[in-house]
């Protein structure tokens, strides 16, 4: 994709995004993540650890990302812009998945047939032709 790293561990990490590979494996329910930090971050779901709550209407949160992402509802904010057609969402994660229109990437393949797929939705709808 020509992106650079000053750390060779930073590229590396970067290129499970092109890869799909996802080494880290959370031992409650199996789910696999591509960083170690979002493997510790997912587990706080399985602890029911929920610190951060909206002061709008009272939904509780795992971390202050989640919560001030859930406030853009409240606010109607969307403070995250593609530059590429400049559509405008409500938070990062989004405007990620977004973009993969513009890339092209497809980084969730089907472990059967092995089609790839821009959005996880997608995968999950897909796989439902195999069982």
């Amino acid at each position: 994709c020509g992106k650079k790293f000053r750390q060779k561990s930073s590229l590396v990490s970067h290129q499970r995004v092109h890869s799909g590979e996802k080494p880290f494996t959370c031992t409650q329910c199996d789910k696999l993540f591509t960083h170690k930090s979002a493997l510790a971050f997912h587990q706080r779901i399985h602890s029911r650890e929920k610190r951060f709550a909206c002061p709008e209407c009272g939904k509780c949160f795992t971390n202050k990302f989640s919560l001030v992402s859930h406030q853009h509802i409240h606010t109607g904010q969307k403070p995250f812009t593609c530059t590429e057609c400049g559509k405008s969402l409500n938070n990062k994660r989004n405007l990620i998945s977004h973009q993969r229109i513009h890339t092209g990437e497809k980084p969730f393949a089907c472990n059967e047939c092995g089609k790839r797929f821009n959005h996880k939705i997608s995968l999950v709808n897909h796989q439902h032709i195999h069982s």
